[in-house]
């Protein structure tokens, strides 16, 4: 059970980790009672990461800009997401942002703190600079010093740093979570450190030892396993190009490789992890179907990347889910007509980048279907950049 951003601070504050002052608010007008000296910070409080990317994150210096603000949040989806409340809070000027999380690595059934000199938005600037420590015995600051060393802090910092990852690992221990992540964890000129987002993964199996946050279980009941988001979000108006992916850190990542390749961004979706749910195969390839159809159903989109990590799911099974998108069977090619005719225009070009097992069968299934199909993500995008160029000319 994930926990929204304004839970999880709740929960630093307990444990002492500094987070800075903030209110929650359920509609535009309590800005009008807001006791938190402007400027502030308006976020969007939804499941999914990278709200200030798509506009879920806006920084106001008065009343009135706040309300036109908590309007615009309010009404913004994000992965099909309404926010039911938002948090403002103080702003807080970091030199410095650092990312920082302790999480359960299930392979080798042991914590392992992770962080990295480079936090924020930018996530693959942060994997980039990863550096983790497993904890293999014990708890004591000696893991806690570790990692802030590998990470290259200096003087004073990794005393605070250090004791910023002991209050997380004692919270991860106490309430049986799955994950604590503060990103970014802010440093500002002085040297003093902030919690400025975080995210708290409860283990399921575990709310029966903690009613008091099975009680703060509010997760949208739209989301169940067979339905997809109601609308699609918008990038970049003029784009051409939509990305499926399943996980939202797969999707973040792969809309930042898109922007950097100078690829206008029009639509992305993301059809659900498939650890996330116990999902049948069927679900997940449903999944991806429906998902093929939606996005294709905008005459705009010249150009579709499926890029899909599966595990439980193998790549056969996903390269059948696109081939019946873009071949269906007989009695259902009606279906495929009329999409081609709502859209006034052929099937958007797919290239597909899969990784999982039976890949190469998957391969051999798609090379008789229209889509491409690359090896690596940086080849996939480089394609699907050449293509729709292609398309626009």
């Amino acid at each position: 059970m994930d926990l929204l951003e304004y839970q999880a601070k709740d929960l630093f504050r307990e444990v002492g980790i500094p987070v800075l002052p903030s209110q929650c608010i359920e509609r535009p007008t309590d800005l009008k009672a807001l006791k938190i000296p402007y400027p502030i910070a308006l976020k969007s409080q939804v499941y999914m990461g990278e709200r200030g990317r798509v506009g879920g994150v806006r920084f106001v210096s008065n009343t009135i800009d706040a309300i036109a603000a908590a309007h615009s949040i309010f009404n913004l989806p994000i992965m099909g997401e309404y926010p039911k409340v938002l948090l403002a809070e103080a702003k807080y000027e970091a030199q410095q942002e650092l990312y920082l999380a302790v999480v359960l690595n299930q392979s080798i059934r042991r914590p392992v703190i992770l962080g990295s000199a480079k936090g924020g938005i930018d996530v693959q600037t942060a994997i980039d600079a990863m550096q983790h420590v497993v904890i293999d015995q014990d708890f004591s600051p000696f893991y806690a010093r570790r990692l802030a060393l590998k990470m290259g802090l200096q003087g004073d910092l990794i005393n605070s740093f250090s004791d910023i990852v002991e209050r997380m690992y004692w919270l991860f221990v106490d309430k049986d979570l799955d994950l604590v992540e503060i990103n970014p964890l802010g440093v500002n000129a002085k040297g003093e450190i902030m919690a400025l987002d975080g995210k708290i993964t409860v283990n399921d199996a575990a709310l029966g030892r903690h009613p008091a946050l099975a009680a703060l279980d509010n997760r949208p009941r739209k989301f169940v396993i067979d339905r997809l988001p109601d609308s699609l979000n918008t990038i970049d108006p003029e784009g051409q190009i939509a990305i499926l992916c399943n996980g939202a850190a797969l999707t973040m990542a792969t809309m930042d490789l898109i922007s950097q390749s100078g690829g206008k961004l029009l639509h992305y979706l993301n059809i659900g992890s498939e650890t996330h749910h116990s999902w049948q195969p069927e679900t997940l390839c449903d999944r991806l179907e429906q998902g093929l159809t939606m996005l294709a159903k905008n005459k705009q989109v010249k150009t579709i990347l499926v890029n899909v990590v599966a595990g439980a799911v193998p790549s056969d099974r996903i390269a059948e889910a696109i081939g019946r998108f873009l071949r269906p069977p007989a009695p259902t090619r009606a279906v495929s007509q009329e999409l081609k005719i709502s859209r006034g225009a052929p099937l958007p070009k797919l290239v597909v980048r899969l990784l999982g097992a039976n890949l190469e069968v998957a391969k051999e299934y798609l090379a008789a279907t229209p889509a491409l199909v690359m090896d690596d993500l940086d080849s996939a995008i480089a394609q699907l950049i050449i293509l729709t160029k292609k398309r626009e000319s």
